[in-house]
């Protein structure tokens, strides 16, 4: 492993954060869907990792591989098809590819948590919300059905749901979408986990009730002095929560910095063409810019950079050569602290 894999994207945790180690490391993770169609490679040699108290971002488009790699983590992919040929996730140091189910239960929910993106889908429609929440107490502590609906009131109280005594009696449908997202987060925090891994978190949610989410989320990390895994395509949604951003594509990390560094000065152009999307007040009645083409067919993805059929930039390297992720550095050649990236002409793009 090189020095940018273990390095890259890894600022000093915020106040609260330890400084002693990463909480979770992710270690030239690989991970693959055996098909009728043939292997599908979605994650590719990811590295990264999450201390105590900090926010790491993880972005790309749809099939990007953000995703597939946080069910690796929490042991959730369906095997097989899929498949993990190669790889470590290092939870407090201890590999979980290499524990037992049961061990790896004992810390799924309890030391790591996640949210799912359609909290509808993942709610059980026939069940109130108590009971769901409840059932976290009654399975992994044993309490009564009596105590477990006050936790349940307890935690429904601290994500800010509203008159929640009188509606932890109620279903799934009866909550707005903002709501049951809520809800989501409350049975996330049941056993106050050391890591929560949060996908796509605001999903199908208005503006508005967006930011009540990411506000929300912000405020309980800093109380409980969690790691945070904010899985999310959306660039807007991130700038004022994370400590630092993993950019993914085709499977593969192809930049890493912390989050102010990348807003102003991207080094790979895959991230530059995801902050050029974003709308801008300055720019009203102009056409959005969209990156052209598709992301790739990860049964064939392109040789070299899987980028190269889009990239702007893209030269004869490019369709050859797979790019290192590599450390990036100011024109002086000195170092820029946690900023990593994988293209062959980072320095063009960075400095041009």
């Amino acid at each position: 492993m090189t020095i940018i894999e273990e390095t890259a994207g890894v600022p000093a945790p915020r106040a609260g954060g330890e400084a002693s180690g990463p909480l979770l490391e992710v270690r030239d993770l690989h991970v693959e869907f055996h098909t009728r169609d043939g292997v599908a490679k979605a994650v590719n040699g990811v590295n990264y990792s999450v201390a105590s108290g900090e926010t790491l971002a993880v972005l790309g488009e749809s099939g990007s591989g953000k995703s597939v790699t946080a069910q690796a983590i929490m042991g959730i992919l369906d095997m097989p098809p899929g498949k993990i040929p190669h790889g470590q996730i290092l939870f407090r140091g201890q590999d979980m590819l290499t524990m037992s189910n049961d061990e790896r239960r004992k810390i799924r929910g309890r030391k790591i948590a996640m949210i799912f993106q359609d909290a509808l889908s993942s709610l059980n429609p026939v069940l109130s919300v108590g009971y769901q929440l409840g059932e976290m107490f009654r399975v992994h502590q044993g309490l009564s059905k009596k105590e477990a609906k006050a936790k349940s009131i307890e935690l429904m109280d601290k994500v800010k749901i509203p008159a929640a005594k009188a509606r932890v009696g109620d279903y799934p449908h009866q909550f707005s979408g903002g709501m049951r997202q809520r809800i989501m987060i409350a049975m996330a925090l049941a056993l106050e986990p050391d890591l929560i891994i949060a996908d796509e978190p605001t999903t199908a949610l208005d503006v508005t009730v967006q930011a009540q989410v990411m506000d929300l989320l912000a405020e309980l990390q800093r109380e409980y002095n969690m790691g945070l895994i904010l899985i999310t395509h959306d660039l807007g949604v991130v700038a004022d929560v994370a400590d630092k951003i993993a950019v993914m594509y085709a499977g593969r990390i192809v930049e890493t910095a912390p989050v102010h560094e990348l807003y102003k000065r991207p080094a790979h152009p895959y991230t530059r063409g995801l902050l050029d999307s974003i709308p801008r007040l300055d720019q009203k009645g102009q056409e959005l810019y969209a990156i052209k083409g598709l992301p790739p067919n990860l049964l064939k993805i392109p040789t070299g950079c899987a980028f190269n059929p889009r990239c702007p930039k893209a030269d004869d390297i490019c369709r050859t050569e797979i790019p290192a992720l590599v450390p990036v550095t100011e024109q002086d050649g000195s170092e820029l602290p946690g900023r990593g990236s994988a293209c062959h002409f980072w320095k063009e793009t960075i400095h041009g």
